[in-house]
């Protein structure tokens, strides 16, 4: 899990408006926080599938949150992806 103090500072970072925690924006920043943990943990635990498989349904929900950003406004998907680093 994400420590509190690291979440709330990817919220501030990624915020659409001040008390703002449910746009796209914000959800992709903290999943991808969240897959960057799983991956080291599943780099360390290389048998545990239950890890695994949370981690595929997180990359999945994060492709589907992309996918929508992307159709409704582009500009702030490109910065984001910037931003996160997700794609070249």
């Amino acid at each position: 899990m994400i420590e509190q103090k690291k979440k709330q500072d990817i919220i501030k970072k990624h915020a659409v408006s001040k008390n703002d925690v449910g746009s796209i924006q914000t959800q992709v920043a903290v999943l991808t926080e969240r897959i960057k943990e799983v991956t080291a943990h599943l780099d360390a635990n290389k048998k545990d599938n239950h890890a695994r498989r949370g981690l595929l349904q997180m990359v999945g929900q994060r492709k589907r949150f992309l996918a929508h950003l992307k159709k409704t406004d582009f500009e702030s998907y490109a910065g984001l992806i910037k931003d996160l680093g997700l794609r070249k």
